[in-house]
């Protein structure tokens, strides 16, 4: 195609934080030019990865529930799984969501170009197969894409994230190399469906990076739940066979060969700075392909801005969002910049696991300063209704300003209730102020109440012999 666009601000990437990027600029007057390899718009979130995940995790976690009920007294027979009654749930959601995202790009009047786009020139984009944009300002939001092991076979039964959210089927013995958050949340929609799970993970913990006490319980769980949870080893050889793929491992907690029917490889993501042709417009981009940017997420070519997974960890949608915001902005000429105190991250396993802001392993690391403060939630009446007395809520406090610095919860739904945390970081408050702000009772939000309480020293919900304030 020989057309020519001309635009004031092209979008590389329909991704969360593309499209929200898009759409703010759009709604603060520019003629916006978003270019999306899909389809549809969403990325990799919305397609393949978050929301597709949690339909799916939400399917899981409503048969653990169904099954945890016969112990109080309530018993169902063993649940029919359909699988494609499933799948097709699950993809009718991503079709929803992204059908009202193309609806919200028509009202905004957002010139939207499906393929893949690749800069020629400081101010010139072409899109395979389609046309060439020009324009004044650009962001880049090319996500980014799945680690794949070197040395492992090309086979359908090796799969990365995408291909096992296809849900094509139920292994029955499924190897997960990877015990980081992706590999988790995918090993706990399949345990959940049937499959005999073995996670495998070089580190000597689940969900590394994550404070020790927060991963515990859920380490707790999946071990009567999983085939095994191999940590400190690595897969050292896979070959696709007619019976299965062959796996040896090496390390702490290596067993012998295994034959699994499926292998689902959650090893990282990589940026997808490479291959969108920046060097042409100028933009450095790292050996890892990640592209650096200021404070107002420009580029090193000041009219060319990156956002999202492209401009490094942590690789979260709601991370990209913010900053497409803060890039479209800039780009309208408003004064905006990125001064995010913290950004929130949710291991959407089960029990769930959730931190924001400073965490132990981090302060232990760096020589930060902190005190920290707990509540068991087995002292919390709404987790023991729920039969889910293994949570725990943690706070972490500047000894000198008494400033709230981090907040870590373990539990279902830990993933909704750190939001309150992430408001009071941002807002600067000290744990006095969530132990002065009445919580509703008898709920799971109270026990973030019930931490403050403790450091503080007015908690009743348990004893605390010596601390009184």
């Amino acid at each position: 195609m020989g057309d020519v666009i001309d635009t004031e601000l092209l979008v590389l990437g329909g991704g969360p934080g593309g499209y929200t990027a898009a759409f703010r600029a759009a709604d603060l007057g520019l003629s916006v030019t978003l270019v999306e390899a899909r389809e549809t718009l969403g990325g990799v979130c919305l397609n393949l990865g978050c929301i597709p995940s949690k339909a799916l995790l939400h399917a899981a976690r409503s048969l653990e529930d169904a099954r945890a009920l016969s112990e109080l007294g309530i018993e169902f027979g063993e649940p029919r799984i359909c699988l494609d009654k499933l799948r097709t749930w699950k993809e009718a959601l991503v079709a929803k969501l992204s059908g009202g995202l193309a609806g919200l790009a028509r009202r905004r009047k957002l010139r939207v170009v499906t393929g893949r786009g690749a800069f020629t020139g400081p101010n010139r984009l072409a899109v395979a197969d389609g046309p060439t944009v020009n324009f004044k300002q650009a962001i880049v939001a090319v996500g980014s894409h799945p680690v794949r092991l070197p040395g492992l076979p090309e086979d359908p039964r090796i799969m990365d994230s995408s291909a096992a959210l296809a849900l094509k089927d139920v292994p029955g013995r499924l190897l997960v190399v990877g015990g980081g958050v992706i590999g988790m949340e995918l090993a706990t929609v399949y345990a959940a469906l049937g499959a005999r799970v073995t996670v495998v993970e070089l580190t000597e913990g689940l969900l590394p990076g994550c404070d020790r006490d927060l991963v515990k319980p859920l380490e707790a769980r999946v071990a009567g739940r999983y085939e095994a949870i191999l940590t400190g080893t690595r897969v050292v050889s896979a070959q696709a066979r007619e019976d299965g793929v062959h796996v040896i491992f090496e390390g702490a907690s290596a067993a012998g060969p295994q034959v699994y029917d499926a292998v689902l490889v959650a090893v990282g993501r990589r940026p997808n700075g490479a291959g969108i042709g920046a060097e042409r417009a100028g933009v450095q981009v790292d050996e890892r392909g990640f592209i650096a940017v200021d404070a107002r997420q420009r580029t090193n070519v000041p009219h060319i801005f990156a956002i999202g997974d492209v401009v490094g960890e942590p690789m979260l949608a709601h991370k990209a969002a913010y900053e497409g915001k803060v890039a479209a902005e800039v780009a309208a000429g408003r004064k905006a910049g990125n001064d995010a105190k913290v950004i929130p991250a949710v291991a959407y396993t089960d029990p769930e696991v959730a931190w924001v802001g400073l965490t132990e392993t981090a302060a232990r690391r760096d020589g930060v300063a902190y005190e920290s403060a707990s509540f068991p939630w087995a002292a919390s009446g709404r987790a023991l209704s729920l039969g889910r007395g293994e949570g725990l809520t943690k706070i972490l406090v500047d000894p000198r300003t008494h400033a709230l610095l981090g907040v870590g919860m373990v539990g279902p739904q830990a993933g909704d209730l750190i939001a309150e945390a992430a408001l009071a970081i941002e807002m600067g408050a000290e744990p006095g102020d969530i132990a002065l702000t009445i919580h509703p009772h008898p709920t799971l939000s109270e026990t973030l109440a019930f931490a403050a309480e403790a450091y503080e020293g007015t908690l009743t919900e348990l004893y605390l012999n010596g601390k009184k304030s």
